[in-house]
């Protein structure tokens, strides 16, 4: 039968139908190590479905308001809570506690790298995040240093995570298609997610550099007034696109001996 809920431009949506991705992409995620799972924009509920058979408590957040009546009335297992809300606007803390999370969905392509950028900002509590985006923006989150993709999301999300392209996903298992393909990664927190300097000042940094990526760091750093001394280092006549995560914390250790911490 098929489902009442309709797609919603405005919203994003384009609700898979082929119920052996749905499965597969279930299966991205450990379900080790983490209390609770939250499936971010359960539509129509086919990710939903194979979700609940692995017995973890299931929270799936919606902000469509038809999708939440859907799933209440289709999906009555214990283990399924469905909440009317907004992931970018949700504290997880008080709605999880301090409960380890994994993070799954089939994200609308018009918010999903918020999406991501959230997850790395709840990093402490988030130790698996798995998903579909549109394939650019999978890649994009994967890629690593010297590829025209790599950019702000890629050193963010790699900065605190492990991350993989897992498959690709063509328009016609969706309703309605989308016009590109899609893609599923998986990203799993690292063991050691601190980074051995100033995160805050790390995150100005990558951002600064890469809203200027094809200048030098040079150049697209001077807002840092940085020393003439520090900017005679060799790693200042790179473009941004050049360094790994580790080259960023680098520069940014030597932002902050600089003296600079205070320009956060």
């Amino acid at each position: 039968m098929a489902s009442p809920v309709r797609a919603k431009k405005h919203l994003g949506q384009h609700f898979l139908v082929d119920k052996n991705i749905a499965r597969k992409i279930s299966e991205t995620l450990s379900f080790e190590g983490f209390e609770q799972v939250l499936e971010i924009g359960p539509g129509t509920g086919v990710l939903t479905e194979f979700l609940i058979q692995t017995g973890k408590p299931i929270t799936a957040m919606d902000v469509d308001t038809e999708s939440i009546e859907y799933l209440n009335a289709t999906y009555l297992q214990s283990n399924l809570t469905v909440v009317e809300a907004d992931f970018l606007k949700a504290d997880l803390q008080e709605r999880f506690g301090n409960a380890q999370l994994g993070i799954i969905g089939n994200f609308p392509y018009n918010i999903s790298s918020q999406i991501v950028f959230k997850a790395i900002e709840a990093r402490g509590q988030v130790l698996e995040f798995a998903g579909m985006f549109q394939k650019e923006v999978a890649q994009r989150i994967c890629q690593g240093p010297g590829n025209k993709s790599y950019g702000i999301l890629s050193v963010l999300t790699q900065a605190f995570f492990e991350t993989e392209y897992l498959f690709t996903v063509p328009p016609g298992v969706f309703n309605p298609p989308p016009k590109v393909d899609s893609g599923v990664m998986r990203m799993r927190r690292k063991e050691h997610f601190q980074l051995p300097c100033d995160e805050d000042l790390f995150f100005k940094v990558v951002k600064t550099a890469f809203n200027q990526r094809r200048k030098t760091l040079r150049n697209s750093l001077k807002s840092f007034d940085l020393s003439d001394k520090l900017k005679e280092d060799a790693i200042f006549e790179l473009r941004p696109e050049r360094l790994s995560v580790s080259g960023f914390v680098e520069l940014t250790q030597k932002i902050a001996q600089d003296g600079l911490s205070d320009h956060r």
